[in-house]
């Protein structure tokens, strides 16, 4: 398929070459990354915007299932939704399960949603290399919300907060104290903590959890991204699909506020050029894998093995032949 072909299926809204485009920017091939940014600039001149909400939380917690529930509420209110599901890799084998669509039944056959997902391969951060433009992509195609589920993160892994307007992290009951909230990390970076679950015996468990970090990020240093009362915590059951409702006027009610003070357009333009800046970086390690850069590596290597040359000198004399 041509790419100015490929370009206007997405734009027209069709699932299928919505698919096949993330497929082509994910390619590490050379020919396909040329292609990628083709799509991506014809894509560029008629640009889209939707709203953007990164979804992360430690294995177990719910995130597939308040996804689901999350999305088909949302399409009940006549907004189209896409999920991209980051999933881990295996260090060994380099593979991945890809089930977070499988769990997501109900949301997978509607027709205004659409889910894809991608392995992490050897990316930090909780996301995959090419989430970012994926997102871009999902927008071209007319989606309201995009919806970035990361894999099971821990305390350090933030990255999704630079790709999205709005940052929830999803908590379970008993999930730690106060000081265990006020925390510097994840905890620092989230727009909302959803503490999920909160039904049947857990329910009181979850709303003293929901207590202990609403005291913590009271602790918390005051953004000025943030009205009143933000970052805020909330308890949800997605298995119930109670406090849906009320998380997303409260979503709503913090978007709008930064609209209307400037700091929406500001997180764009500064996640903008984070991006940028990380693609410099991939492009300079990028060259180390060169056939010659590996030759030039192996020698050097076997001299700080002998004791000839120290690390320091030879990643030196490294980087200066580049």
């Amino acid at each position: 398929m041509q790419i100015t072909e490929l370009a206007q299926r997405v734009v027209n809204g069709e699932r299928r070459a919505l698919a096949r485009a993330i497929t082509l920017i994910e390619s590490a091939r050379s020919d396909h990354r040329v292609d990628a940014e083709a799509l991506l600039t014809q894509l560029a001149t008629t640009p889209r915007e939707a709203l953007r909400i990164g979804l992360s939380g430690t294995p177990g917690v719910g995130k597939s299932t308040f996804i689901e529930s999350f999305g088909m509420m949302l399409i009940g209110l006549g907004l189209r939704v896409a999920v991209l599901a980051v999933d881990p890799s295996s260090s060994r084998s380099g593979g991945s399960i890809l089930g977070d669509k499988t769990r997501m039944e109900h949301l997978s056959r509607e027709k205004n949603a659409f889910i894809r997902p991608s392995p992490s391969q050897n990316h930090l951060g909780g996301v995959a290399r090419r989430t970012r433009e994926a997102v871009s992509l999902c927008e071209s195609a007319g989606f309201d919300v995009v919806l970035i589920e990361t894999v099971g993160v821990g305390q350090s892994e933030t990255v999704v907060s630079e790709l999205s307007d709005l940052f929830l992290l999803l908590l379970a009951p008993a999930g730690g104290d106060e000081l265990q909230g006020v925390k510097r990390g994840i905890m620092e970076m989230a727009d909302m903590i959803l503490v999920n679950k909160a039904d049947g015996a857990l329910k009181p468990t979850a709303t003293r959890t929901c207590a202990d970090y609403a005291g913590a990020l009271r602790l918390m240093r005051k953004r000025p991204q943030d009205p009143e009362g933000y970052p805020c915590a909330h308890m949800v059951s997605a298995l119930e699909e109670n406090g849906l409702s009320e998380a997303w006027e409260r979503m709503q009610h913090l978007l709008n506020w930064r609209r209307e003070h400037g700091h929406f357009q500001a997180r764009r333009s500064h996640q903008a050029r984070y991006w940028f800046e990380q693609e410099v970086k991939s492009a300079l390690l990028a060259r180390l894998e060169t056939s010659t850069a590996q030759r030039m590596m192996e020698g050097l290597a076997e001299q700080v093995g002998q004791g000839v040359a120290s690390p320091t000198q030879a990643a030196r004399q490294l980087l200066d032949a580049l």
